[in-house]
Order: C-alpha cells, then sequence, then structure tokens
C-alpha cells in the first residue's frame, strides 16, 4: 500500500529549502563526477568509432537501467522501446544486422563515463542536450529524438492539484541530472521548501514511491507516464499540469570524431525524414526501387552517393528504417497512445502538424 501522507502532515515535515547553497551543493555533486568523464574524454579515445565498431562487429549502445517504453528487456531479456530502436538503426546501418547491439545500462551517475572512456559507442538514453554537457563535457548531441520537461506525480488520494501546492513535500529525485537543478529552481522560484530523498534509477524511485518513502516523485513527463502505465493502479496516481523545464532528449556521442557524430546523427534524420516522405514498413521495399521523387531516392541510395559520404555503403538508410519503420512508426509502436503509456506526439508530431520534429534536407 502507497503510504499518503494529509496536506498537513506534508506541510508540517521537516524542511529543505530549494535555495542558492543547496542548487551550489547539487550542481558540485553532478558535475565532479562528470569532471573525470571529461577528463577521460581528454585523454583521446580512439577517434576512428566507425572502424572500431565494424572490426568488433558489434555495437556498444549505452541505455538506461529500464524505462518501460523507452528502454527495458522483455520477458527472454531482449531489448525494447524507443531509444532502443535508434541503436538498432545505427548497428543495421552500420553492420547489416539490428540485432548487433550490447546494450549497457547506464544511470545518471555512470552514463557519462561509460561515454567518455569508450566502453559505449553512443548514449541513447533519456538525457538532457544542455550547455555544459556539450561544451564543458564534451559530447556531441546528435539530435532530438524527444522532447520532453519535467513534471511530478503524486497519489490521486493525497489531493493535490498542482506543484504549487507541494511546500514541505518529500521528493524523491533521480542523483546525477538535470532533474535536481530543476526541483531546486523550481522550489526556489515559489518560495517553498522540500525534502529531497535521493535515488539511483527509475526502479528504485518507483519502489520508493509506492512505498510511501516520498509524496512526489519528478523526473521528465514521458518517463512518469511509461513507469505509472506499470502500476498496478495507474489511475491511482496523478501527473500534475505543471511543466518546470525544457528537456531534450537525444543520443549523443564523443567530441572529437566527427565521422561517427555524422552517422549516429543521420541515422536518426533518416527516421524523421522517411516519415515526412510517407516511406513506412509497409512500402519502403517498393520505395526502394524508386520513385519520382528525388529526395526518397536519395535518401534510400538510388540516387547520389550519400552513403559514401558518410563512409557507408548506398543502402545504410533502408536497413535503418527497415529495423522499426519511420519515427513515426517507432513512436507509435513503443510509446504512442495506442500503448499502455499512452504518449501523444504533441511536441514530437512533424513540423508540419505543428511539432518540432524537424530533418535537415538529405541533399
Amino acid at each position: 500500500m502507497t503510504r499518503i501522507w494529509p496536506i498537513m502532515a506534508i506541510q508540517n515535515r521537516p524542511t529543505h529549502m530549494g535555495g542558492h547553497q543547496e542548487e551550489v551543493n547539487m550542481k558540485k555533486s553532478l558535475f565532479l563526477g562528470a569532471l573525470t568523464a571529461a577528463g577521460l574524454a581528454a585523454t583521446g579515445v580512439a577517434a576512428q568509432t566507425l572502424d572500431e565498431v565494424k572490426a568488433r562487429g558489434k555495437l556498444n549502445c549505452g541505455v538506461t537501467t529500464g524505462v518501460p517504453g523507452f528502454a527495458e528487456p522483455d520477458a527472454n531479456g531482449v531489448w525494447q522501446g524507443f531509444d532502443v530502436a535508434v541503436c538498432r538503426a545505427v548497428a543495421a546501418a552500420v553492420l547489416s544486422d539490428p540485432t548487433a547491439v550490447e546494450f549497457v545500462p547506464t544511470t545518471g551517475k555512470t552514463r557519462f563515463t561509460a561515454l567518455a572512456s569508450g566502453e559505449i559507442d553512443m548514449l541513447a538514453r533519456n538525457t538532457t542536450w544542455t550547455f555544459s554537457r556539450d561544451v564543458d563535457l564534451k559530447f556531441e548531441f546528435t539530435g532530438v529524438n524527444y522532447y520532453d520537461g519535467q513534471g511530478f506525480m503524486v497519489p490521486k488520494e493525497l489531493g493535490v492539484s498542482s506543484a504549487t501546492e507541494l511546500d514541505g513535500a518529500t521528493v524523491c529525485i533521480q542523483t546525477g541530472t538535470t532533474t535536481e537543478l530543476n526541483l531546486a529552481d523550481f522550489f526556489r522560484s515559489n518560495n517553498m521548501s522540500y525534502e529531497p530523498v535521493p535515488i539511483e534509477t527509475g526502479a528504485e524511485a518507483v519502489q520508493q514511491y509506492n512505498a510511501g518513502a516520498c509524496d512526489v516523485y519528478t523526473t521528465d513527463r514521458s518517463a512518469l507516464a511509461a513507469q505509472r502505465a506499470n502500476f498496478e493502479t495507474p489511475g491511482d496516481h496523478v501527473i500534475l499540469p505543471e511543466v518546470v523545464s525544457k528537456e531534450p532528449l537525444g543520443p549523443l556521442v564523443r567530441h572529437g570524431d566527427n565521422e561517427w557524430a555524422d552517422i549516429v546523427r543521420w541515422t536518426l534524420n533518416a527516421l524523421i525524414t522517411a516519415e515526412e516522405l510517407g516511406v513506412t514498413s509497409v512500402n519502403l521495399a517498393e520505395m526502394a526501387g524508386g520513385s519520382n521523387n528525388p529526395e526518397i531516392n536519395r535518401l534510400l541510395g538510388t540516387e547520389g552517393d550519400l552513403g559514401g559520404m558518410l563512409g557507408l555503403d548506398a543502402d545504410w538508410a533502408e536497413r535503418a528504417i527497415g529495423v522499426s519503420g519511420n519515427y513515426g512508426e517507432v513512436f507509435e509502436k513503443n510509446i504512442g497512445e495506442s500503448t499502455p503509456i499512452g504518449l501523444a506526439r504533441g511536441l514530437n508530431a512533424q513540423y508540419y502538424d505543428g511539432g518540432l520534429i524537424y530533418s535537415p534536407p538529405f541533399r
């Protein structure tokens, strides 16, 4: 049973002010570990990742420790999900085999060290593109595959309808993430206090939240929806309306290997462009035989030599799209409105439908 705290009990609990010193401490905690990763990156991990992946015959892809719909192993131990599909598309493009992937689970604290040290070739998990991660930690974000924002989930019985009513609450928060800093900013700007309950993984957060160790769980809203879908009674929990941050999530690689970054970037763009141009898992073979649309032909390798520019063959994008379909198909299969997670496209609709999903042209 989830322990429910009455509002008065929340307000009378020991407090933690989301003030400047706490924010400074959080930033130190986040970046001291990350500085190690930056140092590792500076030591010169081999730049020719494409050659290494081909020689190894396997792509090492960092993922989360488990978020339903985004990345988690199924009953047979096979990794599935929206982020997993990006890894498999890259493996198909480079190795002609979407199963040639070693999935490496990472936490908020370990993900950057794993990438910087060369343990993984790319990171495809719920990681936010920020200035410091891009510039200071020397990582290359290769696009956005999900536009998100941080939110709050509470038990319905708590009677809370807005995050502005959470003064004095205990909050489960994953360490080593931007959510720590966003949480401090939100409570500070609203002159409220909170008591953090630090956790390492999403699974631990769910366990602590359901055990009543915290009143509130905060993370990206997509992850809240995904994890709530696995609750015994999802309807007993409410995701509050406030969105307190911008969280552009996407795959990233190390600085210093532009060729590899191009492959990951344009593999994601191939999935996005395929949806824009109406190339699907159903008509892919037909379209790959040639069409009257020059961009489709360039995308699928029947005109031009875009694959050669990447150091790949002409059919790289066709293989990538053939794994799970185009971006829209991947979205609907894993996290869309017909799934238990039930996410609408929203900001993640194509630009012509009012969303932010947009690929540069294949030309």
